[in-house]
């Protein structure tokens, strides 16, 4: 198996935070007017938006590669998506390369023209424990026909009230309730929140998520279609707030893309235009500090001693990485003292290699899930205090190469990962270093089992990513979904974005508002960015208005 090129965003674009022995490396600036740390995406999204305000950025990275949760990886010569795999609303990267001075890529084309986004359809392949399946198709139409022809005519007529429902959802809930700066619940109060509240109530979406899906949908299969993204949120879809059917219209509904040449394009587009805009993306550059003054800022300590002073600090990073850099803080201190968060569940994903022979008898499908019988147990199971691994599986197959070959088949092997939804380290402390291989081998089996066939005895595993993957790589409790998105984890309950005291310091990312996913962690960075002006002002010299900082 010969090692294709790596297309990641790599140091000949980009500065690498250590010098090379050549001279050839480049160091982050002495200072900013703003440091973002961390370069996945809710960070890409800060600084250009920052960057296209006129503001003097440095965007600095622990990794050797941008992307944070979304990323392109070579892996045993073979390409794999390790991160998020599904990708919504592609609109949100369009409007962070649009907040730049041009709007446009290094190649003077759109996002979608220079990746070649491509459509996924269907959305999704489902299959059911009983032998059912369907195709979750992109168009509407073919979706109902779909439904009818597994389900009978009373679901597909069901499933088209329930579209518009969730359709009317999203225009009421996004703009008003995930797009903005908020600072407590009295700033919903407003009349056109309080209108929008009083939509969600008369449409009954405050309910518990599956009682809402209930009201449509009879069958307890089909439910699952439109209830399984409460895995994101962190929630059992018997206990997650009902207005997180919004994540089920953003893939269902609006549908699905893929960018040529895996998910990590969308962070290496952004870089290579920030890069071109004048910013300073330095990667290998991990920060120790956030230098603090009392209550202003005054820049970054890397952790080789150098120093960027800047007057603002944006930070991606999940809270307790957070919560040491800001150790200096004493809201720190108070930040520990405060009730546990709760955290979503974590995930087991195995990447391996196949022969193209042996996969061609498999669902020819981009995504397929293929749910347990116990799908309520499973939640129990992984969500629960105690947690324990699924005894059901439900499990998610990714094969990319489905919608693009060129960069998933490499001498007759073709890439592909298994994810299982597993307990995060809060729940269930196990030792993953010594369990991950016999329960990927369990996983494999029940996928060889479900018409998989010879998946468990010639999948080549290249990785096993799991709970302590992700602790390593700085994510709390071991899981890459962050705090779970219960009623007190939501909106104005949330993580703020503003450091308690200190308004020059703006939290952006997954744990912060508005929550988990690639849209709302692009909506995260923008938000950030408003926050940092507010505070600054104007980059060509005003004063910050009277509602600065925000926060509390």
């Amino acid at each position: 198996m010969n090692t294709p090129n790596d297309s990641r965003v790599g140091p000949d674009t980009l500065h690498d935070g250590a010098p090379a022995a050549d001279g050839a490396g480049h160091e982050a600036p002495d200072t900013a007017d703003v440091v973002v740390v961390g370069a996945g995406l809710s960070g890409l999204a800060a600084a250009a938006h920052l960057t296209g305000s006129g503001y003097r950025v440095a965007l600095v990275e622990s990794a050797p590669a941008v992307g944070g949760r979304v990323r392109t990886e070579t892996i045993a010569g073979h390409r794999f998506d390790t991160g998020a795999t599904v990708l919504t609303m592609p609109e949100l990267v369009e409007r962070t390369l649009a907040a730049t001075t041009t709007g446009e890529t290094t190649t003077g084309a759109t996002f979608a023209e220079s990746v070649a986004l491509t459509p996924i359809d269907p959305t999704y392949h489902v299959r059911f424990a009983d032998g059912t399946d369907v195709d979750i198709a992109r168009d509407p139409e073919s979706l109902s026909a779909n439904i009818t022809a597994t389900f009978g005519e009373r679901e597909g007529q069901a499933h088209k009230r329930l579209r518009r429902w969730l359709a009317d959802l999203f225009d009421v809930e996004f703009d008003t309730f995930v797009d903005r700066n908020a600072d407590g619940v009295l700033d919903y109060l407003d009349a056109t929140s309080r209108g929008a509240t009083m939509r969600l109530l008369s449409m009954g979406a405050l309910a518990p998520l599956e009682m809402v899906i209930r009201r449509f949908i009879h069958d307890e299969r089909l439910r699952r279609v439109f209830t399984f993204q409460a895995l994101y949120a962190g929630v059992a879809p018997s206990r997650a707030p009902g207005v997180y059917a919004l994540i089920a219209h953003m893939d269902i509904g609006m549908g699905v893309w893929y960018p040529r040449g895996g998910m990590g394009a969308i962070a290496d587009t952004i870089a290579e235009h920030l890069v071109r805009e004048g910013c300073s993306v330095s990667l290998n550059t991990p920060v120790d500090r956030v230098i603090v003054r009392g209550d202003t800022v005054g820049g970054v300590e890397l952790s080789d001693g150098r120093v960027i002073d800047a007057r603002a600090v944006v930070l991606t990073t999940d809270t307790p990485v957070t919560e040491t850099l800001m150790r200096e803080s004493t809201a720190a201190r108070r930040r520990r003292r405060r009730r546990r968060v709760h955290h979503s569940p974590s995930a087991v994903v195995v990447h391996g290699l196949v022969r193209e022979d042996l996969a061609r008898s498999w669902p020819a499908r981009h995504h397929t899930i293929l749910f347990g019988d116990a799908w309520a147990q499973t939640f129990s199971e992984i969500t629960g205090r105690r947690g324990t691994l699924m005894s059901d599986p439900s499990l998610l197959i990714t094969r990319p190469a489905q919608s693009d070959p060129a960069t998933f088949v490499r001498d007759g092997y073709e890439s592909i990962s298994v994810l299982a939804p597993c307990p995060n380290l809060d729940s269930a402390d196990l030792p993953w270093d010594q369990l991950a291989p016999a329960y990927a081998r369990e996983v494999l089996a029940t996928l060889a089992d479900r018409g998989y066939a010879g998946i468990d005895e010639h999948l080549e595993i290249v990785r096993i990513d799991h709970p302590l993957t992700w602790s390593r790589a700085g994510m709390s409790a071991g899981t890459p979904f962050a705090a779970a998105h219960r009623y007190s984890q939501t909106g104005p309950f949330r993580t703020p974005n503003v450091w308690p005291g200190i308004p020059g310091v703006v939290l952006a990312g997954s744990s912060t508002v508005p929550g988990v996913g690639i849209p709302p962690v692009l909506v995260s960075g923008r938000l950030a960015s408003e926050r940092v002006a507010a505070v600054l002002g104007s980059a060509h010299g005003s004063q910050p208005s009277s509602s600065a900082a925000g926060g509390r």
